[in-house]
């Protein structure tokens, strides 16, 4: 890194520390004169940041405040995030994101990623080269098609992109430095976007078919030329894209979809921390899914890969999944089934939602909508009919689009619910006992895979290394925590959770061959030291 003099290393948001510049340091880089009088420490810093998040009016007001810090002071933000990131994270990511998406024309002010448009053809191995580092080894990558339950917003994908980045860093310890968002700009169908003045991305509708795949499969090439050892995290693609693309390149290069597989590898570690509480075991539970989409789909593949390492059949495992969606329960006489719904088409007869539930009496009732208030009362009451502690999971996020809150999950049960959400809920009271839901957030496996593969060098990403993580993320949920009704660990931990998830998954490189590293024998220890810590 060039070390920088003056006004120049104070605009530099990697290197400047602002008001914590010593004397000496500011009479050796020319800045006497350009900072006030004293000198703070990074913990006084703080103690500003937060006064002034913290009388900031509305959850997107406070959302551009930390990206503007992020913009002056990169290790003051990641500091700061790192040690209050109960507070700080549900404004950097869900669910405020989801708001910062929507108007992020409108409130742009510095670009903090990669845009990639159909224009590039040809030229985007080219390009890369300006960018500013060149050891990446993460690499997010939206096209903004299916932002969260949001949908379409094209170019204001990049907010999801440059918010995950930020949860490697904080969450894994993946230095930022080695942290590329990317936005694959191919156009939008967003009739509002395309007509909003100041929309900032390609003003054509969608690219679609061989050419889309042909300019994915050019950017895909263009990252192994040049960035080798990084690993390509899709995100927020179209279902079938989302699917498509990870067929297209898992066998290829180092690259995985969280929305599929981060997603599935969250619940199944929130599934088996339920057990701890219902005493049930998980070969024998009965799982239910209400949506058809990528997140629904890929929790259901890899709980059949569960169910068949705790003793299943194939052909058990996929009977003990039942899938819903508009037309009610997903049954084999239909005419038409999505291609990776159809083995979990069970042999019955058409029903409803509520029929579904009568019949199947699952154990486990997970939401993949989007759809606010699809878990309604009469659901939620007709699971804690069948069940003494039914287990809810509403994944879909940002809040306002979840099938049932975490109040309602409490009160239709009279507290006999175990309840996990995508996005945050805060502590509720119901009688004597205060319920804190946990968030089923993926940042719990995510940074935690990513580290682990930086660290063996992993030359592809398998289906082993998310069970393996979410065996670890439901291992290190303690007692305290389940008998506050959650079945993840506090978010406070998730460095914790990320550097054992970062071991495990280098371990099950090495065991199917994949790690280009040699790992040492004290391989937890290694992994600390790989972990970017965020101080002057």
């Amino acid at each position: 890194m060039k070390l920088l003099r003056g006004k120049s290393l104070l605009d530099d948001p990697a290197q400047n520390k602002s008001t914590a510049f010593l004397r000496e340091e500011r009479k050796q880089f020319g800045l006497r004169g350009l900072l006030p009088y004293k000198v703070m420490d990074i913990k006084t810093q703080q103690e500003r940041v937060l006064g002034n998040l913290r009388r900031k009016n509305s959850d997107i007001e406070k959302y551009i405040f930390l990206n503007s810090l992020l913009e002056r002071n990169q290790r003051l933000f990641y500091r700061t995030m790192i040690d209050h990131l109960d507070e700080i994270m549900p404004l950097v990511y869900t669910p405020t994101v989801g708001e910062a998406c929507k108007q992020f024309a409108h409130i742009y002010r510095r670009s903090q990623g990669f845009y990639i448009t159909p224009e590039d053809r040809g030229e985007i191995t080219a390009i890369l080269d300006n960018w500013h580092e060149t050891d990446i080894r993460i690499v997010v990558v939206t096209d903004g098609e299916r932002i969260l339950g949001l949908g379409d917003l094209g170019a204001n994908g990049m907010g999801i992109s440059i918010g995950k980045t930020a949860l490697y860093v904080a969450c894994g310890g993946i230095h930022p430095a080695q942290c590329l968002p990317v936005m694959f700009d191919v156009g939008t169908n967003n009739q509002i976007l395309q007509e909003d003045l100041l929309y900032l991305g390609y003003p054509h509708p969608r690219l679609t078919g061989t050419a889309y795949l042909s300019l994915v499969d050019e950017f895909v090439q263009a990252v192994q030329t040049k960035f080798p050892n990084a690993l390509i995290q899709f995100e927020d693609f179209k279902s079938q894209n989302a699917f498509d693309l990870l067929d297209r390149y898992r066998k290829q290069v180092r690259c995985f979809n969280d929305d599929i597989q981060g997603t599935a590898a969250v619940t199944l570690a929130g599934v088996y921390t339920s057990c701890r509480i219902t005493r049930k075991q998980f070969a024998d539970l009965k799982i239910m899914l209400l949506g058809t989409g990528s997140a629904a789909t890929g929790i259901a593949e890899l709980m059949v890969q569960a169910f068949c390492a705790a003793g299943l059949s194939e052909e058990l495992a996929r009977s003990r999944l039942s899938f819903v969606d508009r037309q009610g329960l997903v049954v084999s006489s239909r005419e038409y089934f999505k291609p990776r719904i159809r083995p979990f088409a069970h042999d019955h007869a058409p029903v409803n939602f509520l029929e579904a539930i009568e019949s199947i009496q699952p154990d486990v009732l997970i939401g993949a909508t989007g759809v606010a208030g699809t878990f309604n009362e009469a659901i939620i009451r007709k699971m804690a009919q069948f069940n003494e502690r039914p287990v809810i999971i509403a994944l879909s996020n940002p809040t306002s689009h979840t099938e049932c809150t975490a109040e309602e999950a409490y009160r239709w049960t009279d507290g006999r619910a175990i309840f996990a959400s995508g996005s945050p809920f805060r502590a509720y009271r119901l009688g004597e006992k205060l319920f804190k839901p946990a968030q089923g957030n993926n940042a719990y496996i995510f940074p935690g895979v990513g580290l682990g593969v930086i660290a063996s060098r992993a030359r592809l990403i398998t289906d082993s290394m998310f069970m393996v993580a979410a065996r670890v993320l439901a291992d290190m949920v303690l007692p305290e925590e389940i008998e506050a009704g959650s079945i993840y660990p506090s978010l406070n931990r998730v460095r914790s959770v990320s550097h054992g998830i970062a071991v495990a998954v280098g371990q099950v490189a090495q065991q199917e061959g994949l790690a280009e590293n040699v790992l040492p024998e004290d391989l937890a220890t290694y992994v600390h030291s790989l972990m970017y810590e965020p101080n002057y």
